[in-house]
């Protein structure tokens, strides 16, 4: 399956990353099954932020309530590698749940993106759409 994933989206997460450097950029994906249409940036609350991340716990809440009473849904989860390849790494393919989330790594300027489940991560084709 390919997910579409807005420009607008595509060109966020560059920025995001672009303005993290030298820590890794995380944040929130949502959309669809089929689409990926918005991004929220979260705060990256590891304790060692250049080589490693971790969601804002209290975003990821506020993502699950507002999705309960209506909002957007939560289909992934974006991070940056500052100075590595954008493919998941040990520790990526280890803390994530087999839940088939969307997962985008942007490295070197490009942005691949991966679904979760009970082999690892899969890569996941995706197209530019406009908007």
């Amino acid at each position: 399956m390919t997910i579409e994933v807005t420009s607008a989206v595509l060109e966020a997460m560059l920025i995001e990353a672009r303005a993290a450097h030298p820590r890794e950029a995380c944040g929130l994906l949502f959309g669809t099954e089929a689409e990926i249409g918005a991004l929220q940036a979260t705060a990256n609350v590891h304790p060692t932020p250049e080589t490693n991340f971790e969601i804002d716990p209290q975003a990821l809440i506020d993502a699950h309530r507002a999705m309960r009473e209506g909002g957007p849904r939560l289909v992934g989860y974006y991070h940056s590698h500052p100075t590595g390849d954008p493919a998941p790494s040990a520790t990526d393919i280890a803390l994530a749940a087999a839940d088939g989330m969307v997962w985008a790594i942007i490295g070197r300027a490009r942005i691949t993106f991966w679904r979760s489940g009970d082999d690892g991560m899969t890569a996941l084709p995706y197209r530019p759409i406009g908007a």
